[in-house]
């Protein structure tokens, strides 16, 4: 998409002021992009996670379109709920859009996401990945890096699992539309909001969130936090087409993993050897990343 063509936020914003996030939450900034894509006529299933607070306190909302609170296991099959209704109705032309965490997403809503994955259910799923249960404490998930301190990995005992891959995971179900994003590229994730607006089938973001709170990091290095995170090569900015055709978007510069791990606390018992194993974690699954693009180039 060129860039003349991604749509730009002007006039009358759908995500109202008094949102309830914390200073420099990036999921916020994200989701707002995805209401001016997507439009009003769009409906938003949440599971327990920190938006079902940043929207607003019953009965307000930020949200300035129907935003439906579910259990936290259930959202995707709650959102293909509302798909059928929507569809039985003929309001083919509304969308339903998932807006989970990475607990809802890598952990306690995997099956129900799986579910909805494998039937191909018309929605749009988007993952603000925090990389750990934020909302209720800061306790690890599956999407933790590894080494990372939370309350339930503290200093001595931290996480020693690799991050769980979520693109894999989906490109097994052969999804139309699988992509990754971040703050730090505002055009990049508009563009593919838009492309993800007009297809059909389940379609799913994995969006990189910064949590200043969560990571001991000041709330004015949200973008930073991003961009670095993208520049170093540790969240790579790609599409995967039909769980097959894998496309880069953006080559990473490859700034040194240490200047990322810096500016969070949670990464303040690091040693260089912890970096370097970081670092060696990224390359190798960009090297893997790579001959997947090289195996399946399309037109």
């Amino acid at each position: 998409m060129t860039p003349a063509a991604i749509p730009k936020i002007d006039g009358d914003p759908i995500v109202h002021r008094g949102h309830l996030a914390c200073p420099g939450c990036a999921a916020t900034p994200a989701y707002r992009m995805a209401l001016q894509v997507l439009g009003r006529r769009t409906i938003v299933a949440a599971p327990a996670c920190c938006f079902a607070v940043i929207d607003g306190a019953f009965p307000h909302s930020a949200s300035g379109v129907p935003f439906l609170h579910t259990a936290f296991e259930a959202s995707p099959a709650y959102a293909s709920g509302v798909r059928a209704a929507l569809d039985v109705k003929g309001e083919t032309d509304t969308n339903v859009l998932v807006w989970a965490g990475d607990g809802g997403t890598f952990d306690i809503g995997l099956q129900a996401l799986s579910a909805a994955a494998e039937r191909n259910e018309n929605l749009l799923y988007v993952c603000y990945d925090n990389e750990a249960y934020m909302n209720t404490g800061i306790q690890r998930s599956s999407a933790t890096p590894r080494g990372a301190w939370t309350t339930t990995t503290p200093a001595g005992h931290t996480k020693v699992e690799v991050k769980k891959d979520l693109g894999e995971i989906m490109a097994a179900h052969r999804i139309p539309y699988f992509a990754t994003a971040s703050i730090s590229h505002p055009d990049d994730m508009m563009a593919k909001f838009e492309k993800a607006r007009k297809l059909r089938g389940f379609r799913m973001i994995h969006y990189f969130s910064p949590c200043p709170t969560g990571w001991k990091a000041d709330s004015r290095h949200m973008v930073e936090l991003g961009r670095r995170a993208v520049e170093s090569g540790l969240f790579p900015l790609y599409e995967i087409f039909d769980g097959e055709r894998l496309v880069i978007n953006h080559r990473p510069a490859w700034t040194p993993l240490r200047e990322y791990v810096s500016l969070q606390g949670r990464f303040k018992h690091f040693r260089d050897e912890d970096v370097a194993a970081m670092e060696a974690e990224a390359r190798a699954a960009w090297e893997r990343l790579e001959h997947r693009a090289r195996l399946n180039a399309g037109p």
